[in-house]
C-alpha cells in the first residue's frame, strides 16, 4: 500500500481507526448485512454504498439503509444488534501495518489521537485487542459529539485534546466522510485505500 504522505512535519496525527489503523471493514460488512436481513431486507447489502458511508455514525447508517431500502426500522435496535454481531467478529481483524507503522514512530515523538464514528464501547475494545491502544493519547468517538463525520467536530475535539491547533494535525483517513471533516476542521489529510 502506497500512502501519499505531505510534505513537512506536523504537530499531531489523528487516525480514523475502522479501515484506516484496522481491517475491519469486511467485519462491519458481514454484521451490517446480517442485522438488516433481520429487519427485513431480502437481499444482500449494497457493498458500495456501505464503503461510502464509512465514518458516519453508526445510528446513523441505521436511518440511511432504512431510508435506502424502504424498510420501517428502529434505528435504536438495528444499531445494538449490528454492534452485538460485529462484537462476535471483532476478534477477527487484522491490522493495517502501513499505517500502524507511522503511528507507531509518530507515538515516540508526536500526541496521536483516534477519531472514529463507532460507539465508545466498540473503539475502546478495538483499540484493546489489536494491542494499539497505547499508542494513543486521546480517543474521540461518536459518542463524544453530536454531529458525526462528515462535520469536522470530531477532528477539532481531538485537536483540542492533543492541544495542538487543527491545522497543525494530518488525519489519517478511509471514507469520503471522515475525509470531507478533517478538511472542513482545517486539516491536511492522508488517503488510506478502504478496498484492499
Amino acid at each position: 500500500m502506497q500512502l501519499d504522505l505531505p510534505a513537512g512535519d506536523f504537530d499531531g496525527y489523528i487516525f480514523d481507526l475502522d479501515g484506516t489503523l484496522i481491517d475491519t471493514m469486511p467485519l462491519h460488512y458481514r454484521a451490517w448485512d446480517a442485522a438488516m436481513r433481520a429487519v427485513g431486507l431480502p437481499h444482500a447489502l449494497d457493498e458500495d454504498y456501505f464503503y461510502a458511508l464509512g465514518g458516519v455514525p453508526t445510528r446513523r447508517v441505521a436511518e440511511l439503509f432504512g431510508e435506502r431500502y424502504g424498510l420501517k426500522l428502529d434505528p435504536d435496535e438495528v444499531f445494538h444488534r449490528k454492534e452485538a454481531l460485529f462484537a462476535e467478529l471483532q476478534g477477527e481483524a487484522t491490522l493495517i501495518e502501513p499505517v500502524v507503522t507511522i503511528a507507531r514512530a509518530k507515538a515516540g515523538t508526536h500526541p496521536l489521537a483516534i477519531a472514529s464514528g463507532g460507539p465508545r464501547v466498540i473503539v475502546r475494545r478495538s483499540l484493546e485487542v489489536t494491542g494499539i491502544g497505547p499508542l494513543f493519547r486521546a480517543v474521540v468517538t461518536a459518542d463524544d459529539v453530536v454531529h458525526g463525520k462528515p462535520a469536522p467536530d470530531m477532528f477539532l475535539l481531538a485537536a483540542q485534546q492533543l492541544g495542538v491547533a487543527p491545522e497543525r494535525c494530518l488525519v489519517f483517513e478511509d471514507a469520503e466522510p471522515g475525509i470531507q471533516g478533517a478538511r472542513a476542521a482545517g486539516m491536511q489529510v492522508v488517503r488510506v485505500p478502504s478496498r484492499r
